[in-house]
């Protein structure tokens, strides 16, 4: 079976250097310590109020980096611009509210499937993977076929946050949704992700799925590395995805 990638998200490194201001902890020293750890990418979401990661921490990863940059973003004329001026190597919509504490649930593309088509083909022409964050469902999964996206990134938040509320039979029926719409995806030739709220504990069922490709994970990595360190946390998470895929 394909090696599953696993993409680090550092935006809250920066949460905490700018928790005080100043430049530390620096983002970017974190990024180099995950490709040093294993990391087959690396992940940065600017968000409109640029609460964590900003422009600068874009330009200097996109200097500094020797694996792929994953640029998360809301579709707005402001992150396109930036997004084709840098050509990161992949771009990922996302929802984005100014009052949420982090992306809650997934695009609805359903319901803006013309403006979205529109939005993306610019970054597509210019070279940058475009994938699109959806909740597990099918129309979402259909709409973002249709609109030209050639990843879907599967929100993992609800499984998660069930399995860690013990919601047992909750979690067990967002997993299957999540393990129906990897496959479903995969038959329509879209490449597949998952990502949000993932540990050690709920990793390897859905890194067990064999049409997921890649699993982004920040906050859980970068909240253990306060215990065990950053090169530890990835080793260890990269040990189960492993074991799960074999």
């Amino acid at each position: 079976m394909e090696k599953l990638r696993l993409g680090v998200n550092i935006d809250h490194v920066a949460t905490v250097r700018n928790a005080r201001g100043g430049d530390y902890p620096d983002p970017i020293r974190a990024a180099k310590m995950a490709e040093d750890a294993g990391a087959d990418g690396i992940t940065a979401h600017l968000r409109e109020d640029r609460r964590h990661i900003t422009d600068r921490d874009i330009e200097r990863l996109i200097e500094a980096l020797s694996v792929p940059l994953n640029f998360e973003m809301a579709a707005t004329d402001e992150m396109q611009a930036i997004a084709l001026r840098h050509r990161p190597h992949a771009v990922c919509l996302v929802p984005e509210k100014r009052e949420e504490r982090t992306t809650e649930g997934g695009l609805d593309v359903a319901q803006d499937e013309n403006r979205l088509a529109h939005f993306i083909a610019p970054l597509a022409d210019a070279g940058c993977r475009v994938s699109i964050f959806i909740a597990a469902d099918m129309r979402q999964v259909e709409a973002a076929n249709r609109i030209g996206a050639q990843v879907i990134e599967l929100h993992t938040g609800a499984y998660c946050d069930a399995h860690a509320e013990e919601r047992f039979d909750e979690r067990d029926q967002e997993l299957e949704r999540l393990r129906e719409m990897s496959g479903f995806a995969h038959s329509l030739g879209l490449e597949v992700h998952a990502g949000h709220g993932l540990t050690f504990d709920t990793v390897v069922p859905v890194a067990a799925f064999p049409e997921v490709r890649e699993l982004n994970i920040g906050h859980y990595l970068i909240g253990e590395a306060i215990f065990r360190g950053l090169g530890d946390s990835i080793a260890e998470m990269r040990r189960l995805m492993d074991a799960a895929r074999a």
